[in-house]
């Protein structure tokens, strides 16, 4: 299972809504809403490294497409 964490910087009062609504976007698992340089973090799993390359396709589109999504990070989990 390879996972990735994409990292969102939401509009100010915007944070509650984007993690809302990313609860309904197909491939994430979970969202949280967090301080900091960020505001929400989702997580993403997949089963290999083909589904990877897709969730990046889904960044760009579907979640950077959400009400109040400023910009996102994508970051693959790494087992050192």
């Amino acid at each position: 299972m390879i996972a990735a964490y994409i990292l969102i910087q939401a509009e100010p009062g915007k944070a509650a809504t984007v993690a809302a609504a990313l609860r309904d976007v197909p491939g994430v698992s979970e969202t949280t809403s967090v301080a900091g340089p960020y505001d929400v973090i989702a997580r993403a799993p997949t089963p290999d490294i083909d589904e990877l390359g897709k969730l990046g396709k889904l960044a760009a589109s579907r979640i950077q497409a959400l009400d109040g999504v400023r910009r996102t990070l994508t970051c693959t989990v790494v087992h050192l």
